[in-house]
């Protein structure tokens, strides 16, 4: 059943797709239509092994897979956090590690220890929303920005935000520190509910084999 459909990716633009085809070509699976910078084509075809594959905004993926209209997707796991979609998660593959931070300058920190109403900046108010009503019990008021972030307390617009970190040194340069984590975050692979009962006998495998492929890295 399902051998003559496509199984679909959704891959995450950027950094992120390109590590992903890395990782899925030392399994056996490419894709040499997506290689050519030139193509203007959305959508990219391996018809030997009856894979299509295409790029989108990392917000996006998990759309794209809730409805079916990819069976798998790659995307970074505060994508997942944020925009809460019902698909299965089944594998982190390890790379895009950064971290989900409350941020802000070194006086915050005292305004985080005593549960005062404060105001946050984010890109991201459903994390920031659930790590401070559900985790710490702290009323906020949260802002959402989709620029620079750091800004926020810099112009006196927030107290604190609520944004990736991956080396910190742009919060450095700023005068902003890392005063909390909220969690670790890295790339993704989430699968479609339906899909995942539909076709098991390709998916799994494949999960199976990009474990083996991951473990021998650690």
């Amino acid at each position: 059943m399902g051998e003559d459909r496509y199984l679909t990716f959704a891959l995450g633009k950027g950094r992120l797709a390109n590590q992903t085809l890395e990782l899925l070509e030392r399994i056996g699976i490419t894709c040499e239509e997506i290689k050519d910078k030139s193509s203007r084509k959305l959508v990219f075809v391996n018809e030997e092994l009856k894979l299509k594959f295409f790029l989108a905004k990392g917000p996006d993926v998990p759309t794209y897979v809730e409805y079916g209209a990819a069976d798998i997707g790659v995307v970074g796991k505060d994508t997942l956090l944020e925009e809460g979609k019902p698909v299965y998660e089944v594998l982190d593959l390890g790379f895009g590690k950064c971290r989900m931070c409350v941020c802000g300058p070194k006086k915050s920190e005292e305004l985080l220890k005593h549960h005062e109403m404060i105001r946050v900046c984010s890109k991201y108010p459903n994390i920031a929303k659930d790590y401070f009503y559900n985790k710490k019990h702290q009323t906020v008021d949260i802002i959402k920005l989709n620029g620079s972030v750091e800004l926020g307390p810099m112009v006196e617009l927030s107290d604190v935000i609520v944004d990736i970190v991956e080396t910190g040194s742009t919060l450095k340069e700023n005068g902003l520190e890392v005063l909390e984590e909220i969690c670790p975050l890295s790339a993704r692979m989430i699968v479609n509910q339906v899909s995942m009962q539909m076709y098991a006998h390709r998916i799994k495998p494949m999960i199976a084999k990009l474990k083996n492929e991951l473990e021998k890295e650690k």
